[in-house]
Parts: C-alpha cells; structure tokens; sequence
C-alpha cells in the first residue's frame, strides 16, 4: 500500500549514523517525516539528530546493537511509548565483507550474518507486530544489495547475507498479503554506493593486501555514487508501495540482464570484478 503523505509519519532508520542511514533519515526529514534513528556510534548519531531537526523535522536517537534482540526489544518500548506503530521501519544496519571464501574465517561470517541477517529479524521481530495491529498503511524497508540479486566473488559472506535479506523479504511480503495485512514489504538493492562500508579496513580478509585494498576502494570512489541516490529511492518506493528499489550504479542493468541471461551477467561480473582488483 502507498504513503503518498509522509508528513507526521514516524520513521525509524538503523544503521542512521552514516551512509545510507544517515541520507535515508534525512529524505524522509525532507518529506516531513518525524525520525527515530539507531545505530552503535552515539556520536555520529547525534549529528544526525541536529541535521534532522535542522529540517524541522523531529528526531529521537538510541544507540543500540542490531545483533542484541534484547536492545532492539528496548528500543521498541521506548518507540512505542511515542506513537502506537512505526510507519515506516527501515532495517538498514549492515556490514561488508571482502575475502574469497576459502580466506573468510568462521567468525567472519557469523559477524556478518549477525548484523545483516539478524539484525533485520530484530527489526522486523520487535516493530512488525505493532504496525500490523495498527492498521493502514505501513512499511517495512529492508536494505539488501545488488549482490543480493547477482553474487559477485570474493565476497562470499556478504552475498550470502545479502541473499537471505532478499529471500528473508519476499518471504515476509507473501505472508503479509496472504493474510491481506496493510503492512508492505519493499526490498532495496544497491548497486555500487561509495560510503565507509567499503572502506573497512577491518572487514578485510587478510590475504587483500594494501595495494589491492587501495585499488579496490579506488575503484568504488570512481565506479559509486554517493548514498543520496539511494536514499530518494526509497523514500519514492515508500510513497509509491513499491516493493523492490534498484538504485545505483548497474542496479538496473544487471538485474535485468541476469533475468534474460545467467550466463552473460556472471561473465560481465568476473570481467568487472578484475577491474576492481580481486585478482
């Protein structure tokens, strides 16, 4: 269902305090929207706050860990003692991971799939519930990946989250119309966005070494566009019910391609993955 008004709506965005997060909680600012945001840096996060209210928007800050249920169960309470449901919940906390597989150690993929993956069952666990009992329309937005749709290599654990975000939201959407709930699904799928999850030294396989590190970020910087694009896009897709946003450099053209050939989009992603540096 659409949103066409988002003025007074209640947003809460995760992972706000830089990247998408940040340029999503300030979109939907723009649209007249009152913020929740959430992430682990308090710091970042209360900038954030001043460049909501800067909009004459509201905004309520919480630092939390999107892995701890029992911090996003808090956070519920605290939301819910504002505004019976969220509007809109957007599950946008997540981390990279660049390694091939057999260099991505165990606790790497348990650190990924800790945020990515359970952090938006944290999310969907603790506000889904209340939005439906709610009624009218409402929104959950969770923010998969481009390499969601089309895996890229060497980066393994990351797809794999990002496939189970995909798999995790259509999911949800089927159950939600089957039991005809008021409350939409929209999945987003990024292409190449230049902000800091990409350039996190510490979600490195340690076999990339500093060169090929510099090449790849040097490639995102050229490649990507700034995370605004992305954020637009899902206040648009929000406003509209859509339920998938592809936003972002080759978002578009390899989801479509993959659909007409499996083939050709692997091959153009073992091409691109060389420019990148990989090998």
């Amino acid at each position: 269902m659409s949103m066409h008004d988002l003025s007074g709506k209640w947003v809460l965005v995760t992972g706000a305090a830089s990247g998408i997060g940040r340029a999503t909680a300030l979109a939907f600012a723009d649209a007249g929207a009152s913020l929740f945001v959430a992430d682990m840096n308090a710091e970042r996060l209360e900038t954030v706050r001043q460049e909501v209210m800067a909009r004459g928007a509201e905004c309520v800050v919480h630092a939390l860990d999107v892995t701890d249920p029992g911090a996003m169960a808090e956070l519920a309470q605290r939301v819910h003692s504002r505004t019976p449901a969220l509007d809109v919940l957007v599950n946008n906390a997540g981390i990279g991971y660049l390694g091939a597989f057999i260099d991505s150690p165990l606790d790497a993929w348990h650190r990924v799939f800790s945020v990515n993956v359970m952090g938006v069952v944290h999310g969907c666990q603790a506000f889904l519930p209340a939005m439906e009992a709610a009624g009218g329309p409402r929104r959950v937005v969770n923010v998969a990946s481009l390499a969601g749709l089309a895996p890229a290599p060497n980066m393994s654990a990351y797809v794999a989250s990002k496939h189970a975000v995909v798999g995790l939201s259509e999911g949800l959407s089927l159950e939600l119309k089957l039991r005809a709930s008021s409350v939409g699904v929209t999945t987003v799928c990024p292409g190449i966005i230049n902000t800091d999850i990409t350039k996190a030294r510490h979600n490195v396989a340690v076999t990339i070494d500093d060169a090929q590190y510099e090449r790849l970020t040097a490639y995102y910087e050229a490649q990507g566009v700034g995370p605004r694009v992305v954020a637009i896009a899902i206040v648009s897709a929000v406003r509209q019910g859509r339920e998938l946003v592809l936003a972002g450099p080759f978002a578009k053209p390899i989801y479509h391609l993959r659909r007409l050939s499996r083939r050709l989009a692997q091959w153009l992603m073992l091409a691109d993955a060389r420019k990148a540096g990989y090998v």
